[in-house]
């Protein structure tokens, strides 16, 4: 797989995953990457204490380092790269075989400002087919995919917008509102797989409970940093 492609090359796809101690999910979102073609993949890592880093450039990726921060280090990625789409993904995702075909396809439909894929939880359980369902019908009725279904834009129009939000948290909600104004957001039928890492670890319905009063605090004006707050207080993070 092509990891240098030449500058603004049209049909490059750069793909950037922001990472921070993912040692053990990086190699295998890695491994559906290097099966796409005409791309190429940054990592840009926040300070990882684990072997993400060294894993990343031993299966062929860029390295980017910053400071910890997802909106920060996915900005730096974009500002490392040299396809024409950007394509930012978790690193607790796995990807839908021809993942890259759909992309540019739906990016060259008229209209289309940005791509993203179906969720889908990678666990069994009621619940999460519950969350699957909401999350899949939000994203195809209001055009609102959240950062675990991937998004795809291209550079042009993300430099346009000031790339990502400086936002300690929400800064994919609100650049995908900005994408709204300017035109499609297209939710995919292929699905991408995540991690149920997040709803299994403080629980599906607290999980639920807590996205949900984030996203209503943060549209009535709550700043964000009161919600990065709230958010880690009640996951019992720090």
């Amino acid at each position: 797989m092509p990891m240098t492609p030449p500058e603004r090359t049209p049909g490059f796809i750069s793909v950037i995953i922001p990472t921070l101690d993912e040692e053990q999910n990086i190699v295998s979102l890695l491994g559906d990457l290097q099966r796409a073609r005409r791309l190429e993949v940054i990592v840009a890592d926040g300070g990882s204490r684990d072997r993400t880093v060294a894993r990343a450039r031993d299966m062929g990726a860029r390295v980017i380092t910053t400071r910890p921060g997802r909106a920060r280090q996915m900005n730096r990625g974009a500002a490392a790269a040299r396809g024409r789409s950007l394509f930012f993904v978790h690193a607790d995702s796995r990807l839908p075989a021809g993942f890259d075909d759909l992309l540019r396809r739906a990016l060259g439909a008229q209209g289309v400002a940005a791509a993203a894929f179906r969720l889908r939880i990678d666990a069994p359980g009621v619940g999460l087919r519950f969350i699957e369902f909401w999350a899949n019908l939000r994203s195809r009725a209001l055009q609102m995919p959240y950062g675990d279904q991937g998004l795809c834009l291209s550079v042009a129009l993300f430099e346009n917008l000031g790339g990502f939000p400086a936002l300690p948290i929400m800064e994919d909600f609100e650049l995908v509102r900005r994408l709204r104004a300017r035109g499609r957001v297209v939710v995919l039928p292929a699905a991408i797989r995540t991690s149920p890492r997040r709803w299994l670890n403080v629980g599906v319905g607290r999980t639920t409970l807590i996205n949900q009063a984030i996203v209503c605090a943060y549209l009535t004006g709550v700043p964000p940093r009161k919600l990065t707050r709230f958010y880690r207080r009640s996951r019992g993070i720090g």
